[in-house]
């Protein structure tokens, strides 16, 4: 039956969850009305956790011929959303709308070199960013991915790390903030990779996705680079209640994130003011 109203989430079962550190788990659900779910890397959904509320998530699922999706989501101490929903368990039921927003522009990335970086939760959008890619790697040039943690017990899907950092196809580079006794890699903040990486300027595009203090360090690096303000996309996150541009809630200067992004140009965000 088709979907009545962009309002009304759509039923899904939760076939897994996944344990990632002590604060964030990964739920894959299924839709239950057998309708097609396509999404793009960087969009987001609504999900809501019945007689609890409703909250925003990313998609962190790259495409799946399975037809599951997956969230990871950190659990917030007092969020009455994030931390019913860590309560769930595989088999219980959970309400789904969207997908919403625009993702990262799969078609202006295609046939270039990609960076990718990432801090802390901020690998959860970009881990379906660099499986599509992955889907479809012919149609990239080098694949570069920037990870940086707080500490070893804080990395996200720790088996696909191990898979990446085997793999020809990806360049991953991995740091945490401090040193700790269970770690023998890089140890700084994320932007210190930097300083070991060969960039084509003309021909690379970024993505970046973290915390909002890590931003303004890699892009300044980005621009050492010498990257454009074209070349360089983020996603903000936003409180976004509805995901059509009807609450509000997401504004900046008449730009709804919910609409207009969450991914935006540095350029862009620049005329927000961001």
């Amino acid at each position: 039956m088709k979907q009545e109203s962009v309002y009304v989430p759509r039923a899904a079962r939760l076939t897994e969850v996944l344990p990632e550190t002590e604060m964030e788990k990964t739920f894959v659900f299924e839709l239950l009305d057998g309708e097609d779910f396509s999404y793009g890397p960087g969009q987001f959904i609504l999900v809501t956790v019945f007689s609890i509320g409703e909250a925003p998530f990313a998609v962190s699922s790259g495409p799946e011929p399975d037809g599951l999706i997956q969230i990871t989501v950190r659990r917030y101490p007092g969020g009455r959303v994030t931390e019913a929903l860590h309560e769930l368990q595989s088999g219980q039921y959970i309400g789904v709308r969207g997908p919403f927003g625009n993702g990262f522009p799969l078609e202006r990335l295609r046939g270039g070199d990609l960076l990718v970086v990432a801090g802390g939760i901020g690998m959860a959008p970009l881990c379906a960013l660099i499986q599509s890619v992955l889907s479809e790697r012919e149609q990239y040039r080098e694949l570069i991915v920037l990870y940086g943690m707080r500490s070893p017990g804080e990395m996200l899907f720790k088996d696909l790390m191990r898979q990446w950092e085997e793999s020809d196809e990806i360049d991953l580079r991995l740091t945490i903030d401090q040193p700790h006794p269970d770690w023998d890699g890089n140890v700084g903040m994320v932007t210190e990779l930097f300083a070991g990486l060969s960039i084509d300027a003309e021909r690379t595009n970024a993505v970046i996705v973290g915390p909002p203090v890590m931003y303004p360090f890699v892009m300044a690096e980005c621009e050492q680079a010498g990257l454009n303000d074209e070349q360089v996309f983020l996603s903000l996150e936003r409180r976004m209640a509805c995901g059509i541009g009807k609450c509000g809630h997401c504004a900046i200067k008449g730009t709804y994130v919910c609409v207009d992004g969450p991914v935006f140009t540095r350029a862009q965000l620049r005329e927000l003011g961001e």
